[in-house]
């Protein structure tokens, strides 16, 4: 290992600490690209902001490196919120334990805060060799891609991309799946709640381990779509009730990991509803994910009465559509050993005032197969009454790995820190796709710390991970200057 020098990553931290005050879910971005654009001006740097409140800030080489090829350093600027009471407000509490940080309650937003965070970093410390620096952070990431699916073909100069989007701190990515997001209604005009001796009940799903769609979705965790499905086809083939709401899962992109759920049944049944139906459904729940996910758990207890329920011809249309709608691994790769080729997770159901919406998002690093298996799913969804809209189709991204540009990067990863890091293809979906497809010639490393579970209240960081990161950052720009 060679012996070098660097800045220490205190800014970094600091900095995503900064970026934790800000709001940021998905689609309201505009707090945070206030906050680029403020910080750009504040070094006196140049910046470009478009429609979809991506942001773009350019900063000169250093002295005597102007001749260098142009660098991006990209990231998101958005975050998957789960565990929070009001994403719009609420600021994420960070807490560092035995080397690791995590928030209180909820996904911590290191996806993608940390790797942002480094990026503006590497703008404010003049110390640090660079050719000349694009800063590209684009919008909604985390659910659509829209951002980078709409960025004019001249919003960016450099055709060398350094993400720092990436979570596997030992790896360079190299691939990514492609996905297709979808979001099913399923109308449905209310009924009047039934009259007589009826009981109102509340069912509750609940700590689940939950997880990102994508790089968790083969490990085995219980979805609360799964098994909230699970408990109603068992409750419609036994008893007489009628579903009045229905709500399942957090976010898109993330695996379901709690439901709540209101029904009311004839008062002759309720005892029995009550024990059978929890007991039966907790042991089934302990048998088949008691090892990798061992505190899922549903509760049933009595609650107040609604007004309304859902037609019974709804309630059947939603159970047939999610029993023929695939959740999780479909396909395992036949040429990268242990990897996800196919999948898809059905992230979001919920009751609105007229319809029931469901989300479900298939991924795939083969093109054709993703299109082949959404539009399946849209039929599915289609012969039960439903209308589904594509929210996203984002590409599949490949990156050539005999590259010069890779293979520096490997060879910076063994001088900085003793050990060359492994090039793999991953199972989520990253904005590469659309930048090959907007700017030609343009390579992409993708490069980040060590985070585990994103996309859930279990999301944690490996601290001394940025540390390394960042002085591989800090010495590659140096060699590509």
């Amino acid at each position: 290992m060679m012996k070098m020098q660097y800045p220490t990553a205190d800014e970094v931290f600091a900095i995503f600490r900064q970026l934790n005050q800000i709001p940021r879910p998905s689609h309201h971005e505009e707090r945070v690209a206030d906050f680029l654009c403020q910080f750009a001006s504040r070094l006196g740097l140049e910046y470009d902001r478009d429609e979809h409140n991506c942001v773009v800030i350019r900063k000169p080489a250093t002295p005597g490196h102007e001749k260098a090829e142009p660098i991006v350093l990209l990231n998101h600027m958005d975050m998957v919120c789960v565990g929070m009471n009001d994403p719009l407000n609420d600021p994420i509490q960070p807490v560092v334990e035995d080397g690791w940080m995590r928030a209180k309650g909820s996904s911590l937003g290191a996806d993608n805060g940390v790797g942002l965070s480094m990026a503006l970093a590497v703008l404010q410390d003049d110390s640090i060799v660079h050719g000349p620096l694009e800063v590209m952070t684009t919008t909604n990431e985390e659910d659509g891609m829209t951002g980078a699916a709409g960025l004019s073909t001249d919003f960016l100069k450099g055709r060398k991309v350094i993400n720092l989007d990436s979570e596997d701190y030992d790896t360079i990515t190299v691939g990514a799946a492609g996905a297709c997001l979808q979001l099913h209604r399923i109308p449905f005009v209310p009924e009047p709640a039934p009259g007589g001796k009826h009981r109102w009940y509340r069912i509750t799903i609940s700590g689940g381990r939950g997880g990102h769609s994508g790089v968790d979705i083969n490990k085995g965790r219980a979805s609360a779509v799964v098994l909230a499905w699970a408990l109603l086809a068992s409750v419609y083939n036994d008893y007489d009730f009628q579903l009045s709401s229905i709500r399942v899962g957090e976010a898109n992109a993330s695996i379901a990991s709690s439901a709540e759920i209101v029904v009311c049944v004839p008062s002759g049944e309720a005892a029995e509803f009550v024990k059978a139906q929890e007991e039966s459904l907790n042991e089934w729940i302990r048998n088949e994910y008691g090892e990798n996910d061992p505190d899922v758990r549903c509760h049933i207890e009595k609650c107040e009465r609604r007004d309304t329920v859902i037609p019974m011809s709804t309630f059947e249309a939603l159970l047939t559509a999610l029993e023929a709608t695939p959740q999780g691994v479909v396909k395992m790769s036949e040429v990268m050993e242990g990897t996800v080729e196919t999948s898809n997770n059905v992230g979001v159901i919920k009751t609105l005032p007229d319809h029931l919406l469901v989300s479900t998002h298939t991924r795939s690093f083969v093109d054709d197969d993703m299109t082949r298996l959404a539009k399946e799913i849209a039929g599915n969804f289609a012969a039960a009454g439903a209308t589904s809209e594509t929210i996203m189709t984002a590409p599949a991204w490949q990156e050539n790995t005999g590259s010069a540009f890779l293979a520096l990067t490997s060879k910076t990863f063994g001088d900085v820190l003793g050990w060359e890091p492994r090039q793999v293809a991953m199972h989520f979906v990253l904005e590469a796709g659309y930048f090959k497809q907007k700017y030609p010639g343009i390579e992409i490393a993708c490069i980040g710390p060590r985070i585990l579970e994103p996309h859930s209240t279990s999301e944690r960081l490996e601290m001394h991970t940025v540390e390394d990161i960042w002085k591989v950052l800090v010495e590659l720009l140096k060699r590509l200057a």
